[in-house]
């Protein structure tokens, strides 16, 4: 039987990527062994995780996952990239969010790589661990300097292993901090179980049957869709912001006499993305509750009513805020205190 692994990658090009990587072997240096480079990329190895380095860009580095498989043997149950986060207004961040592209059509090319059409698996600890860095970022008195917060999903590499980005933003002054990657270290050190605790954020049997937030509609920083995930401690899968569901308006005539059967005139990528993205969280999630929840009033009433429908046709469950409380889900602060 093959061992099961964690796979975190890094990449030399990026201050905001091996900072991280290098404070989190630094913990404990003596408890990391050196592998056989993979391709040429170092790795090291602690328990069942594996930190690969890489020496280029992350996210054209397709099928990490397969590539490890096949050179060490042992399979890979999640993959977890540390990474530098840009925007343009430059603003202190450290950010968590899945990874993929699922509404461009096959002859577009991604600018930031992935597969158009595709998503892979939401890492479940991606909702676990933002907590997890809120908390963190204090300590480590990075807030409120510093904003914590998810974003939608995008960009790549494709892999076929739950996947997930933890970013330190926004610009080159903020990538180089030592303080922010001492602290992203410490989420992975933490969140890994790798100082002796309790992991933070592992689906397993034992959280069948609670709520899995997949975000449809927002701006690129989810806001709505944060707030339920803070409010209610539900688990998160992917998250659609308004560019990730094109959705082309029908006629004035259209939109009032089609009904209940409005989504099937609206036409877009909008249906596949959404398609894509449900069976993505649903098998990142076995045996949760995978539930819709739109950023209504980022969307059109138009908009609103094609999701609605299609929702519908497809059995795909919707809820409101309050919907998306998990007595059963742990906070990060509870797993941490109960150490």
């Amino acid at each position: 039987m093959k061992r099961m692994v964690t796979l975190l990658v890094a990449t030399t090009t990026d201050p905001a990527s091996i900072n991280p990587a290098s404070a989190l072997l630094s913990f404990a240096p003596n408890s990391w062994t050196q592998g056989r480079p993979l391709q040429g990329f170092k790795n090291f190895a602690m328990g069942n995780v594996r930190l690969l380095q890489l020496t280029g860009s992350i996210v054209g580095e397709d099928n990490l996952d397969h590539r490890w498989e096949s050179h060490s043997g042992e399979h890979v149950t999640e993959i977890i990239f540390m990474s530098k986060h840009a925007a343009v207004s430059g603003k202190p961040s450290l950010t968590v969010h899945p990874i993929g592209v699922p509404h461009m059509l096959p002859s577009e090319k991604p600018l930031a790589g992935g597969k158009p059409g595709f998503a892979s698996p939401p890492c479940p600890r991606i909702a676990p661990w933002l907590r997890l860095l809120k908390e963190v970022a204090v300590k480590h008195e990075l807030v409120p300097e510093f904003e914590i917060t998810l974003e939608a999903t995008h960009h790549g590499p494709e892999v076929d292993a739950p996947a997930m980005f933890v970013e330190i933003g926004s610009s080159d002054g903020y990538w180089s901090r030592l303080d922010a990657a001492q602290a992203i270290a410490t989420v992975f050190w933490q969140g890994l179980g790798l100082d002796g605790g309790t992991e933070v954020g592992k689906w397993t049997e034992a959280h069948h049957g609670e709520n899995v937030l997949l975000g449809l509609g927002g701006g690129h920083y989810v806001p709505r869709h944060m707030d339920v995930i803070e409010n209610t401690g539900s688990w998160v899968g992917h998250l659609l912001s308004g560019y990730s569901l094109p959705m082309d308006e029908p006629s004035a005539e259209t939109k009032k006499n089609a009904n209940e059967e409005l989504f099937l005139h609206v036409t877009g990528t909008w249906k596949d993305a959404i398609r894509e993205s449900f069976r993505k969280t649903q098998a990142a999630f076995p045996g949760g509750k995978v539930m819709a929840h739109l950023d209504a009033k980022s969307l059109k009433s138009w908009q609103r009513s094609a999701i609605l429908s299609f929702l519908a046709c497809e059995n795909i469950p919707v809820g409101k805020p309050h919907d998306f409380a998990a007595a059963n889900e742990v906070t990060a602060s509870q797993e941490i205190h109960s150490r």
